[in-house]
């Protein structure tokens, strides 16, 4: 596992190397140039906005880690696991030490983006006029929604406990320019951090257009809201948010569930119908961090995760989704989501709106939109399924659990939400929050660790 540096090295670093390799955009790169000369220009504010996509996208992050993690965390009982890497292993062992790589690379990583995110901010005004609506808003969803992930890794859930004093993670708003005292933030709280990913995508909601290519759109910072009010349990805010994006009229479920996850003799493959943001993948840029873990070598990935009986016992007979479970040259069945190499990576689509509806509908009591008995059977109908005639909350999570399972790290943060065990394990088990990095801890006397590492 390589090993990174500090958060703090690193942000001065990015503070100094603004650069970005997407060729669609054509930008040219800086070396080693002082931000007061790299960021002159719209064009630099640009390419540091690129910057922070790349690293959204990085495989430790939003390119796959910030998924695949959490549910390694959860999936005891579902999955049989066979990878080598001893820090993933740790993770479903449940047995995380505070030097863990892989939770040093989702840290460093998503303030890497931060910082260069914070960067496009801080020079909004270099922009040009009719882009810097939009480079604000496209800056402030990617800060808001990996605040949102590190809050929901390195701090306790929600609604365990006090979030107003558990604490998350450091809140930076500002480049870091300078390694000094300033640059050594103490840990927000959950409240805190979840007020600030909350703030930047209410932002992001007005700034940003409606159509943006496949970067991040007004419906996707609503989505990311209606997620993020879901796990903190503001239901009538996540009810109001998810019938925003259903009523936006841009977006349809695919015909059938595997059309969501197209494998065309691998290559890359633009977004469906269905999906409100996702992580592009292309052969320039790398592979889809899930097909790593997921895939067999049969297509290019590992192998490392097998699917268990009891699992696809969960599906009624009739149901179409258990098809993307299939057996491989090995003879062992694996997800099959993730079997194109240049496969996007899905970050939030349209059927978590529904069931997001849907659960807080019911909730509330309320009919915002449709009856909940309605979006279940949308998705109900798209699997293959009859219809029900009433719906219990089980039956609306349970289409949840089936529809978006190994996509979002559902396992682990649905199972906090809603107060269930994972595996042998009490929801609120410090063994269940990632520790905070000792490489950080050392580097930061303000930082306090979590209890138990």
């Amino acid at each position: 596992m390589k090993k990174f540096k500090s958060i703090y090295l690193t942000a001065l670093s990015t503070a100094f190397l603004l650069t970005a390799c997407n060729k669609q955009l054509d930008l040219k790169p800086f070396q080693s140039v002082g931000q007061d000369v790299a960021i002159l220009t719209s064009t630099d504010v640009q390419i540091t906005l690129v910057g922070a996509y790349n690293r959204l996208a990085l495989s430790g992050s939003y390119g796959g880690g910030n998924f695949i993690q959490p549910d390694l965390m959860a999936t005891q009982t579902l999955i049989d696991w066979q990878g080598t890497f001893q820090d993933l292993t740790q993770m479903v062992a449940q047995t995380i030490t505070n030097d863990n790589g892989f939770v040093e690379g989702m840290w460093l990583g998503a303030y890497q983006a931060i910082n260069q995110a914070n960067n496009v901010i801080a020079n909004i005004d270099k922009a040009d006029a009719a882009q810097k609506n939009r480079m604000e808003g496209e800056a402030k969803f990617i800060r808001g929604i990996l605040y949102f992930n590190l809050a929901e890794m390195y701090g306790k859930s929600y609604n365990d406990g006090t979030p107003s004093t558990n604490l998350a993670v450091p809140i930076v708003l500002t480049p870091t320019k300078v390694v000094d005292e300033s640059a050594k933030v103490p840990r927000a709280t959950v409240e805190a951090v979840y007020q600030q990913a909350i703030k930047d995508l209410t932002d992001a909601q007005t700034l940003l257009p409606v159509s943006n290519s496949f970067y991040a759109t007004k419906n996707a910072a609503t989505a990311m809201l209606a997620r993020i009010y879901l796990q903190k349990g503001d239901y009538a805010s996540a009810v109001a948010a998810a019938n925003t994006v259903i009523n936006s009229g841009r977006y349809s479920l695919v015909g059938t569930y595997t059309d969501e996850f197209p494998y065309p003799a691998q290559v890359h493959v633009d977004n469906t119908t269905e999906d409100i943001f996702a992580i592009q993948v292309t052969a320039q840029q790398g592979s889809n961090g899930l097909n790593t873990y997921y895939a067999s070598p049969d297509d290019s990935g590992r192998g490392d995760v097998i699917v268990r009986d009891n699992f696809l016992a969960e599906f009624d007979p009739d149901d179409e989704r258990a098809a993307i479970y299939t057996e491989d040259s090995d003879g062992v069945i694996r997800v099959g989501k993730f079997n194109n190499v240049y496969g996007n990576v899905r970050v939030i689509r349209l059927a978590e709106m529904y069931l997001i509806r849907a659960e807080a509908n019911f909730k509330l009591g309320s009919v915002v939109g449709t009856a909940p008995v309605n979006d279940v059977n949308r998705i109900r109908a798209r699997a293959g399924l009859n219809p029900l005639a009433t719906v219990a909350l089980a039956d609306i999570l349970k289409e949840r659990r089936l529809e978006l399972a190994f996509e979002g790290g559902f396992f682990l943060h649905d199972a906090k939400r809603l107060k269930q065990d994972v595996g042998a394990l009490p929801y609120s088990s410090r063994k269940l929050v990632f520790p905070v990095p000792l490489r950080e801890i050392n580097a930061n006397s303000a930082l306090v660790q979590n209890e138990g590492y």
